[in-house]
């Protein structure tokens, strides 16, 4: 089954793309994981995106739809595999299909998974780290027995990059980036959406539903 996995930030979707990838058997790819496995077998590709990386700079798409291709041609995916991360915007999937069906081959199924912009700041903005051992909370789901880590009793702290301001810039880029490319897989017949506010089985086994799958 050859699938692509689409969420928010927060939405759960490294958990969901883990717990897919082996009920079904197939390699779950995530772009940063293929930056890094293409790099380090040193690649023309790997090399070109190590470049852009380095510059702190985007990898283009021609690189990254490139390390794609170069990635889904590989054994492991010959019975299927789940993309996470990619594609990022319609051009590259445009390019995906066009890629896919030069093989004869098309996705399955594109999976979104749907959660409200205001449960992702709470999701995203209620993460508490200690300051002394790094040990991670949360406000809502995983809360300390008091005002100091369990563990240390050290300070706990809000990350810079998880403030109210910086998730919220985050989600607009996001939606914007992604709201035309679920118009695209929504147009093709593609597009599958889910409940992520549930609880991390049942949001599973409802992704499982849509593949016509029966997890329990």
């Amino acid at each position: 089954m050859r699938l692509v996995l689409l969420g928010p930030p927060g939405a759960g979707k490294g958990t969901q793309a883990q717990e897919i990838s082996k009920r079904l058997g197939v390699p779950h790819i995530s772009t940063g994981d293929m930056f890094r496995e293409a790099i380090k077998a040193g690649t023309e590709l790997g090399r070109q995106a190590e470049q852009y990386l380095r510059g702190g700079l985007l990898v283009p798409d021609a690189v990254t739809v490139g390390l794609v291709q170069e990635r889904l041609g590989k054994a492991d995916c010959s019975n299927g595999y789940l993309l996470d991360g990619f594609p990022r915007t319609v051009a590259q999937a445009e390019e995906l299909t066009s890629w896919l069906e030069s093989r004869q081959e098309g996705l399955d199924a594109v999976i979104n998974i749907e959660v409200p912009a205001e449960e992702l700041l709470v999701r995203l903005t209620g993460r508490r780290v200690c300051s002394q051992c790094g040990a991670t909370y949360h406000i809502r789901y995983n809360r300390p027995s008091g005002d100091k880590c369990d563990q240390c009793n050290g300070e706990l702290k809000q990350r810079s990059d998880d403030t109210e301001a910086v998730v919220s810039k985050r989600l607009e880029v996001y939606r914007k980036q992604t709201a035309p490319l679920l118009a695209y897989y929504r147009k093709n017949g593609l597009l599958k959406e889910v409940d992520g506010t549930r609880d991390i089985t049942e949001v599973t086994r409802a992704i499982g539903q849509l593949l016509g799958q029966d997890w329990q």
